[in-house]
């Protein structure tokens, strides 16, 4: 086999790994994610965190766990390999960066504000904001992944595409935000329960 005969083969390969959905089965996710959304008030998680920088071998791998109440209160609490967490709640960003507290009034900041929201609506399945996004389905190797390109030129600046994986029921299995310059951010949850009462402390900075 020639060199350029196996380039063409694998690039067909990975073109077929990557099916676009039809508009019937976009509008069936959708409406999974919907439903699913109205029913989730809480939603409790661990995560793995994965930074990739091109100049690096390996991921930076974070891990934690993630807690969500409706509307819009959101805690990620990083435990390993360092102890960090940030809130979002009551339009304001909270860091606790190992006991040194900081706070930043998301209503003054348009990037944040924007990232707080699609954060949420990425963790309750809530995002499909056409006028914000250019919105794109797709099956790759048998899994359910959107993806997001920002429509805001100041957005895009700084996080050129979301991509996001949703499970047949509708949940949101992993979110990749990929920068202008390719680098990215993977986040993939797991052990996540609904509807169970979460404390109020969780939620106090």
């Amino acid at each position: 086999m020639n060199k350029a005969f196996f380039i063409l083969l694998l690039t067909a390969c990975t073109i077929q790994a990557q099916t676009p959905m039809n508009a019937e089965e976009a509008a069936a996710l959708r409406n999974k994610v919907k439903e699913k959304s109205a029913t989730t008030k809480t939603i409790t998680s661990n995560f793995i965190q994965y930074k990739h920088l091109d100049f690096l071998s390996n991921d930076i791998e974070s891990k934690g766990k993630l807690a969500f109440m409706a509307p819009d209160k959101v805690k990620w609490e990083y435990t390993t390999p360092f102890t960090y967490s940030v809130l979002f709640k009551n339009e304001k960003l909270f860091v606790n960066d190992d006991g040194n507290k900081s706070a930043m009034d998301l209503g003054s900041n348009k990037l944040f504000k924007q990232l707080n929201k699609l954060i949420t609506a990425s963790i309750n399945g809530d995002m499909f904001i056409s006028e914000e996004f250019y919105i794109s389905y797709f099956k790759v190797d048998g899994k359910i992944t959107v993806h997001f390109i920002p429509k805001d030129t100041q957005f895009a600046t700084f996080i050129k595409a979301f991509h996001i994986n949703f499970s047949d029921t509708g949940e949101v299995l992993q979110v990749k935000m990929i920068e202008p310059s390719d680098d990215y951010t993977k986040i993939t949850f797991s052990n996540r329960i609904e509807n169970q009462a979460i404390p109020d402390a969780v939620f106090n900075q």
